[in-house]
């Protein structure tokens, strides 16, 4: 399945380990929810990077004592009907200021590229290689938007106030 990171289709680092499989002893690896929570202790202390696959259905609150031991959270789409990752996306960057990697996963669609960019994620899981070019694209057709969110990008408004500051600052 094709990877897009950082608007540049990527090869995928993580090894996704299946809840019955041995965990590998090092590596960077993608692991169920479930899994982790069974045993986050003895998982985080493994070599290589640890990513997780968090649910939409399931609270984010559950994964905020150890988001600083993973390296990668994987949120799941269902169906592309299915907005609650969005809403996990911005809690996880904006009210508990993660800063790895958010990857989106499951029924992504060219449509909500910009919106899941907007609410945090920045890496993607896409069907198609052809999905994965216009994603890459997409990331450079838009620099300026109106409305704050997860993504950190300075909005049109508060460029015009820096704008207007700077402008001030200089008579």
């Amino acid at each position: 399945m094709p990877l897009v990171k950082q608007g540049k289709i990527s090869g995928d680092a993580f090894v996704r380990v299946a809840d019955d499989a041995e965990m590998p002893g090092s590596g960077a690896v993608l692991i169920s929810a479930a899994r982790f929570l069974a045993d986050p202790d003895t998982l985080s202390r493994r070599l290589g990077k640890l990513g997780v696959i968090w649910p939409n259905n399931r609270d984010v609150d559950d994964l905020v004592p150890y988001l600083d031991r993973l390296a990668m959270v994987a949120l799941e789409f269902p169906t592309f009907r299915d907005g609650r990752a969005y809403s996990q996306a911005r809690l996880l960057r904006e009210r508990y200021n993660y800063r790895g990697e958010l990857r989106a996963t499951g029924q992504i669609l060219r449509d909500q590229f910009v919106f899941m960019l907007r609410a945090g994620f920045d890496a993607f899981e896409v069907k198609k290689d052809s999905d994965a070019e216009a994603f890459a694209n997409t990331v450079k057709r838009y620099s300026v938007f109106y409305q704050p969110t997860g993504d950190g990008r300075v909005t049109a408004l508060h460029r015009r106030m820096q704008q207007r500051h700077s402008e001030s600052a200089s008579q």
